[in-house]
C-alpha cells in the first residue's frame, strides 16, 4: 500500500482516482445523489448511536457511576484518520487520502480492484477495532467507561461503511471483484483465467 495525500476534496467527483471500466460491470444500487445520501447516513448513524448510548447507560447503570467518559469522545475525534488510515492499509496498491474539514469529510479511495470479501473487511476493520472491540469490553466491564464511550461513538460514525458492506453482501455474488469510480462502486464477476 502507498499512501498519497491529495489534500482538500474540492467537490469535484470526476477529480477522484477511477479505475478502468469493466465491461458488463454493475454499479452498485446506492442512492446516486449526494445529499440524499448523506441524509440516510445521517440518520442510520444517529439511531445506531441512539441504540449504543441506550445499551450504554443500561450497562453503566449497574456501576453506580456516569457511563459517559470524556476521554471517549476526545479518543473519538482523534480516531478520524487512524480510521482512514485503516481503510487504507487494507489496499495493496495505491490509496489516496482527502480531506474536507468544512464539510466534516476524511476519506481514502483508489482505483484497486478487490473481492468481495477483502472490500467488506475494509469496510469493518476501523469500525471493529475502535467501535465493536471496545465497547463489547465495557459491556463486560462496565467500569472501563472510556472504551464504552468510545465505542458507542465509534459504531455510530461507521454508519457509511455500513452502507457499503450492505451493498457488498447483497448485491455482488460470490468471486465478485469490486471497484471504486468516483464514489461510486462497481462489481463484476471475472471471466475464469482473469483474476
Amino acid at each position: 500500500m502507498k499512501l498519497i495525500y491529495k489534500g482538500k476534496y474540492n467537490g469535484d467527483e470526476t477529480s477522484l482516482p477511477s479505475s478502468e471500466p469493466v465491461e458488463g460491470a454493475v454499479v452498485f444500487k446506492e442512492a446516486e445523489d449526494m445529499k440524499k445520501f448523506a441524509v440516510i447516513i445521517n440518520i442510520l448513524a444517529v439511531v445506531i448511536m441512539v441504540l449504543c448510548v441506550a445499551l450504554l447507560i443500561w450497562r453503566g447503570a449497574s456501576t453506580g457511576r456516569n457511563p459517559f467518559n470524556f476521554w471517549g469522545y476526545v479518543l473519538l475525534l482523534l480516531s478520524f484518520f487512524p480510521h482512514e488510515l485503516l481503510h487504507g492499509i487494507c489496499f495493496k496498491e495505491e490509496v489516496y487520502l482527502y480531506t474536507n474539514w468544512k464539510q466534516g469529510m476524511l476519506f481514502v479511495t483508489g482505483p484497486e480492484h478487490m473481492s468481495k470479501g477483502r472490500f467488506i473487511f475494509m469496510s469493518l476493520l476501523p469500525n471493529l477495532l475502535f467501535g465493536f472491540i471496545p465497547f463489547a469490553l465495557f459491556l463486560l466491564n462496565p467500569q472501563w467507561t472510556l472504551l464504552g464511550t468510545l465505542g458507542a461513538l465509534s459504531i455510530g460514525c461507521g454508519a457509511g461503511d455500513y452502507y457499503n458492506v450492505w451493498n457488498a453482501a447483497t448485491q455482488v455474488p460470490k468471486g465478485g471483484m469490486i471497484y471504486n469510480q468516483g464514489f461510486h462502486s462497481w462489481w463484476y464477476v471475472p471471466k475464469k483465467g482473469e483474476m
